[in-house]
């Protein structure tokens, strides 16, 4: 395991940033990648159907069931995970090549994923992006205008969950303006961001607010 951690680590760096759904990670990853062309994504494996506007190998490595299957079996994929009725994963010797030239890659994944690269890669840089509120949550989820309140609801449950697990992460951003939050994201890839810690207080306090259903403040 140490061979492979110094080999994963080589001179690049990987990212990983996950959120709870409406919290706006989608759209600060899409401008931080504009805004930085050194930056890599890193495309990942799934089983799910190619969409129209879809490209192997830009947007996925679409792979069948059991080819997915074989790889997870040979130990191929650094993180992977089933959604569903679909399976995700991030190809390991992938990973380590684009970090052996000395890249830098942006991983987007949930808690879970986040915690299987932190095993096997601790060296990562993770990262998660939280709402100012609930009821902030909620408006943004609402304005997309394509769940039912039914769906809605089990988003809400679901995100608490989530935000449960932010902890475990090595820095929190939290979305409430976005162009400040995507200027946090830029200092944290950019090697700095120590007060965007995930320890800090604002952020604890935050989280008790959000997990207890209440609506928090900004965390500095």
């Amino acid at each position: 395991m140490g061979t492979e951690r110094a080999n994963l680590a080589g001179r690049g760096r990987l990212y990983v940033i996950a959120a709870p759904s409406g919290a706006g990670k989608t759209s600060l990853v899409k401008a931080l990648m504009q805004g930085d062309p050194g930056l890599q994504f890193s495309v990942s494996y799934t089983t799910r159907a190619r969409r129209p506007n879809e490209v192997d190998g830009r947007d996925y490595h679409f792979v069948s069931v059991e080819r997915f299957r074989e790889m997870a079996e040979r130990e191929e994929f650094l993180e992977h995970a089933q959604v569903f009725d679909n399976y995700y994963g991030t190809g390991l010797a992938t990973v380590r090549d684009a970090l052996d030239r000395g890249e830098r890659l942006l991983l987007e994944i949930d808690w879970q994923g986040a915690r299987q690269v932190r095993a096997r890669l601790p060296e990562a840089r993770t990262i998660f992006v939280l709402p100012p509120s609930l009821a902030a949550l909620e408006q943004r989820l609402r304005g997309r205008g394509t769940d039912t309140d039914e769906v809605i609801r089990r988003r809400l449950r679901d995100a608490v969950a989530d935000i449960r697990h932010c902890a475990e992460f090595d820095y929190v951003v939290v979305n409430d303006h976005f162009d400040r939050a995507l200027e946090d994201l830029r200092a944290i890839v950019a090697g700095g961001g120590e007060d965007l810690r995930a320890a800090r207080a604002p952020v604890r306090d935050l989280v008790a607010a959000l997990t207890a259903g209440a609506t928090g403040a900004r965390a500095p």
